[in-house]
């Protein structure tokens, strides 16, 4: 059954154009074409990737972050409560309010204490800044690594200049080494981060991230059975060039050195629009698609090629429409909010709203100028620690 299916599979009808049969592909002294074998090879190089990874994020990135200034917030740790932590664990994180309630009558304690266990809880699984910042330097790191790699590998290519070059001799278009390296760089790392995906900062798109790693390990490896290296090269430059952008925009961003994070936020916005929305379509998608008829007639793998390409298109769509709102708030408020950041989690909003319905309903607000400690006033008048807190706008005396 598995020969069957394996021969049912790897139909020449599938992969190759009209009268064209893998027995026309098969290599030759000095003439090497690529094989469905050699992409076996980028699951190792995906783990070596991964050791890697943890290297630079133990050695270098993380030592980094302290001495940028990366800070990690103290959060204070729930309690242990077997009750409660059976029901995060088995049932769900943020309990309704029935839910609260029956349980509150279960542990004997108030409402608002199992509330605030469950807040507490729910923190302790957040990742910290310092693990972002790890992440964001070693996609810094690859990205930047990867798109000079292509440059450096494509600097000479016919088809760079001349998008018609994809198709002249296809499919037979022997695989050169240097596009053989950089395919394989480039697909490794993508399964690298589907192996780490457990274990990485889940963002707001994280759905739309599974999507994306999986149409492009399809990608990668249909266009190099089916010997779309050309095309395929042309796709990872342009996705590499806006991404070189973005994770330097994050690095600052947990720096906290605003103006720097917004101003290459707008470069990256500009960079990822045009290169996304404008060059990718007539570069990729209109070559694919017209082309490309130049050569051959429509079959299977001409068909599997663009849907892939468009999956990756509506997902630019997507967010480019993230990225204008952001670039529209921007404009009319001089400032991006920070839920709106690409790597913020909708947690972090939850928690900030319940901040502030707690301000609100216990209608205090404390002084900024205020320490810690027991200070005092200048003139030698009573403690501060007396006096610090507003109710309805009139200092209360203690």
């Amino acid at each position: 059954m598995a020969r069957s299916l394996n021969e049912w599979l790897w139909q020449h009808e599938f992969w190759l154009p009209p009268g064209i049969t893998w027995q026309d592909m098969q290599e030759s002294e000095g003439i090497r074409y690529p094989q469905p074998r050699d992409l076996l090879l980028s699951i190792p190089f995906a783990l070596i990737l991964v050791v890697i990874r943890r290297v630079f994020e133990r050695a270098i990135a993380l030592p980094l972050s302290s001495k940028l200034g990366v800070r990690d917030k103290k959060r204070p740790k729930a309690q242990p409560n077997p009750i409660l932590e059976r029901f995060y664990s088995t049932c769900r994180k943020n309990p309704e309010e029935g839910e609260l309630i029956s349980l509150a009558k279960q542990c004997d304690l108030p409402v608002r204490k199992v509330e605030r266990w469950f807040q507490r809880r729910r923190n302790t699984d957040r990742p910290s800044l310092s693990k972002k910042f790890c992440e964001a330097c070693w996609r810094f790191a690859f990205y930047i690594i990867s798109f000079f790699t292509g440059l450096a590998v494509l600097h000479d290519k016919p088809w760079l200049w001349d998008h018609r070059e994809c198709w002249t001799g296809y499919p037979q278009q022997p695989l050169q080494s240097s596009l053989f390296w950089y395919y394989l760089l480039e697909l490794s790392f993508y399964w690298s981060l589907v192996f780490t995906l457990p274990f990485d900062v889940k963002r707001k798109d994280f759905k739309e991230q599974i999507v994306h790693h999986a149409a492009a390990i399809f990608l990668l490896s249909f266009s190099y059975c089916a010997n779309y290296i050309r095309i395929g090269t042309l796709v990872m430059v342009i996705h590499d060039v806006s991404d070189c952008f973005l994770e330097p925009t994050k690095i600052f961003n947990y720096m906290k050195w605003k103006k720097t994070c917004d101003s290459l936020f707008m470069i990256f916005s500009a960079v990822f629009l045009i290169s996304r929305l404008v060059i990718f379509p007539y570069t990729v998608l209109y070559n694919t698609y017209y082309y490309s008829m130049e050569i051959f007639q429509p079959f299977f793998g001409y068909y599997f090629m663009n849907a892939l390409l468009i999956i990756l298109q509506l997902l630019h769509v997507f967010w480019s429409c993230l990225i204008v709102h952001m670039v529209y708030k921007f404009i009319l408020q001089g400032t991006m909010e920070k839920d709106m950041r690409s790597d913020t989690e909708e947690s972090d909003r939850d928690e900030e709203r319940e901040k502030m319905r707690e301000k609100e309903k216990n209608g205090i607000t404390c002084f900024s100028n205020v320490s810690s400690n027991n200070c005092t006033q200048r003139n030698g008048s009573e403690p501060l620690s007396k006096r610090t807190h507003l109710t309805n706008g009139h200092v209360n005396e203690r």
